[in-house]
């Protein structure tokens, strides 16, 4: 299956199959921009699910493709945040319309960053990138897409940006009382940097992959 993602420059022909619904790329440019051109992206169509499982297993990336429709009612959504001590949730637009300083506020976002707990957002409607480091500091892109659920664990080097939709509706879940802070790069200071980092070395972060 064929998708076509319309960047700035150019078109970006991604070939995904269909059994593997979370869509992501390799990043092989060091560009900032959002919307890089054709050459930015390695195309992993043919291990789209070992790159899924890599970012889980090695990078602590955890995943789960839900029901958006039904997120008020959804018993497998429930369960993971009665599982996960998720007790705050709020819903989020993202979009020129409804976002004070749209674009200072976008530029902030795609500055890399960690955050001292983990970042759980659950899309309902349109799409967005969250690009990760991973254990040789290349980016990896993820297109999160109405149903897909992802959790980055605290510490991780990530960024975030809409694609060319520009809108996003999101689901965000926090224990306890929650915490936006971003600590932009370096942080390798910082305690929830140390802890991923000795995770890493120590032992496979993440956990069996919910959607595979």
């Amino acid at each position: 299956m064929k998708q076509v993602e319309k960047t700035k420059d150019s078109l970006v022909t991604v070939t995904q199959k269909s059994s593997s619904p979370l869509t992501t790329w390799l990043v092989k440019s060091l560009s900032l921009s959002p919307f890089p051109s054709s050459g930015f992206f390695f195309s992993l169509s043919h291990t789209n699910s070992g790159l899924c499982l890599y970012l889980n297993t090695e990078l602590g990336v955890l995943y789960w493709r839900l029901n958006p429709e039904n997120y008020e009612n959804d018993a497998e959504l429930k369960k993971i945040r009665e599982d996960r001590g998720y007790n705050y949730m709020d819903l989020l637009d993202i979009c020129p319309e409804k976002v004070a300083d749209f674009k200072e506020k976008l530029k902030n976002f795609y500055t890399e960053h960690i955050h001292a707990d983990e970042e759980i957002r659950y899309c309902l409607e349109g799409s967005a990138y969250f690009d990760v480091r991973d254990r040789d500091d290349r980016w990896i892109r993820i297109w999160i897409k109405a149903g897909d659920l992802i959790i980055l664990p605290a510490g991780i080097y990530h960024r975030f940006t809409l694609d060319t939709g520009d809108y996003v509706k999101l689901m965000r879940l926090f224990v306890g009382e929650p915490v936006w802070t971003a600590h932009n790069r370096p942080q390798e200071d910082h305690p929830a940097r140390k802890e991923y980092i000795k995770n890493l070395v120590t032992e496979k972060v993440g956990a069996a992959l919910e959607a595979y």
